[in-house]
Parts: C-alpha cells; sequence; structure tokens
C-alpha cells in the first residue's frame, strides 16, 4: 500500500501534466465541433435538398464509423496521402472535431426546428434577408436552447478523447498506462486517472448548466 502511494504521489505531476493535454482536446473540439455544427444544422434546415442530401451523408459517416478508425484513417492515411505533416495532437482534435459536429448539428437542428416558424416571417417582413434573420433572431435564441445537449456532448468527447492515446498524444491515460506499465501499479493509476476524468465532466457539466441559467429564456426553457 505505501509503496502504491510512494508511486501515485510521484506520479501525479505527470499525470497533471497530460490532464491539460486532455483539456486542450476537449477544447479545440468542442469549438471545431460548435463552429461546423452550426453551420451544418443550418444547412439541414435552410439549404437547398442537395445540401440536406450531402449534410446527412456527412453526418451518417462520421456518427456511423468508430473514433478509432476515424483517428487512423486520417493520420496513417488521408492526410499522408496529401502530404498534410500534422502532429498526432492536432489530428486528434481535428477528428474529435469532425466527430462531435455530426452530433452537435444535430441538436443544434432540433434546438431550430423548436423556434416558431413565425420569426423568420416576421424579420423577412421588416425587410432582413434569410442570413441576417437567422444569424442576429434564430440563431442566439437556437444556441441557448442547445446548452443541455451540448453539456452531454462534452462529457462524452471527454471520454473519447482518451482514446487519443492511440496516435501517440500523451495525454491523461496515455501517462497514466505508461507509468502503470513500468510501476505494475496498475489500479492506483488508473483509478487517478477515472477520477480526474469524473472531476473534469463535474466541472464542465456544472459550468454549463450555471450559463444556462444565465441565458435561459423565458417560455422556452425550465
Amino acid at each position: 500500500m505505501i509503496e502504491s502511494l510512494t508511486v501515485l504521489y510521484g506520479a501525479l505531476p505527470y499525470l497533471f501534466r497530460g490532464t491539460l493535454v486532455t483539456i486542450a482536446l476537449v477544447a479545440g473540439a468542442m469549438g471545431l465541433g460548435l463552429v461546423v455544427g452550426v453551420n451544418l444544422a443550418v444547412g439541414q434546415v435552410y439549404g437547398n435538398r442537395w445540401l440536406r442530401k450531402a449534410i446527412g451523408i456527412y453526418i451518417w459517416f462520421f456518427r456511423g464509423v468508430p473514433l478509432l478508425v476515424l483517428l487512423f484513417l486520417f493520420y496513417f492515411g488521408l492526410f499522408s496521402l496529401l502530404g498534410i505533416n500534422l502532429s498526432a495532437f492536432t489530428v486528434a482534435i481535428i477528428v474529435l472535431g469532425l466527430i462531435t459536429a455530426a452530433y452537435q448539428s444535430q441538436i443544434f437542428r432540433g434546438a431550430i426546428l423548436s423556434l416558431p416558424e413565425g420569426q423568420l416571417k416576421a424579420a423577412r417582413a421588416l425587410g432582413m434577408s434569410d442570413r441576417k434573420a437567422i444569424v442576429l433572431i434564430i440563431l442566439p435564441q437556437a444556441l441557448r436552447l442547445s446548452i443541455p445537449g451540448w453539456s452531454n456532448e462534452y462529457s462524452i468527447v471527454l471520454k473519447d478523447s482518451a482514446v487519443a492515446y492511440a496516435l501517440g498524444v500523451m495525454e491523461m491515460m496515455a501517462r497514466a498506462h505508461f507509468v502503470a506499465s513500468r510501476t505494475y501499479e496498475h489500479l492506483p493509476l488508473y483509478f487517478s486517472a477515472g477520477l480526474i476524468f469524473l472531476i473534469l465532466t463535474y466541472l464542465g457539466t456544472k459550468g454549463l448548466r450555471v450559463l444556462e441559467e444565465k441565458v435561459r429564456i423565458p417560455g422556452y426553457s425550465r
């Protein structure tokens, strides 16, 4: 027991540096997913038939192929074929971001469809273009309504980020495995990694919950 605690105490700074890498992975992926997901949602709701079909294929692909397969496909396949030299960390953010964009787009699409249709018609009657009405009227409301679903997606991306160790990204889980394979103290190290994931999940969802309450639209949410 004392030996396990000694190993864990010595490994904690190393694990905490991995935690920063994990946080950066999740922040980058969620940010990319937000930008791409919003555009996909708008295209699905307001785009023409061909655009909706193209977006549907994108969503079908990234929701259907496992994360590990996509990581290998992009890192060892697509980017190598195109001669694009990106770090494993960058590729992990791109792949996680593209995957979560597919899921986030459905969150945003549901939020957009939940808004009264008369709002867009009223904006047109006031002389606003569709693009301006979507950006200034529809999306500010839809993004507020999407926070609960976005909070759930955050916890999923956080857990998925552990798979990035397959590319050699030295995030938290990779560091825990590295130390455990050399000290054979698997239980305390993996338990500590799991505990850190739980703390990050709680802090993230709690923060988004506070944000949800601050920007809540009366009549549209609890």
